[in-house]
């Protein structure tokens, strides 16, 4: 009997468009209430979008209006601050 080979999702970054799994990608969701969060678990209701977790697209790269138009949503400067600053920190998470 054939074993199986676990299913590994694939998502692409909205600023760069490469495709790898959802695990290596840093997962943004417009929640709701109309707020913006980082969203480490995956699962968190709302519209997502998925950034590269290192390189270019978690710094300088990150594009306000880019995102704003993924997510379907207006973010304020205070909003947008903090996830440049969560998602351009380091992280040793891996889910």
């Amino acid at each position: 009997m054939a074993t199986r080979t676990r299913h590994d999702p694939q998502r692409s970054c909205v600023i760069c468009g490469r495709k790898t799994s959802k695990r290596e990608l840093t997962r943004l969701c417009a929640n709701p209430d109309g707020s913006v969060t980082v969203d480490p678990t995956g699962k968190s209701p709302g519209r997502g979008a998925y950034v590269c977790s290192e390189g270019q697209c978690a710094g300088k790269g990150l594009n306000r209006g880019r995102l704003e138009h993924v997510l379907r949503t207006k973010m304020d400067e205070d909003n947008w601050e903090r996830i440049l600053s969560e998602v351009s920190a380091p992280t040793d998470l891996k889910c």
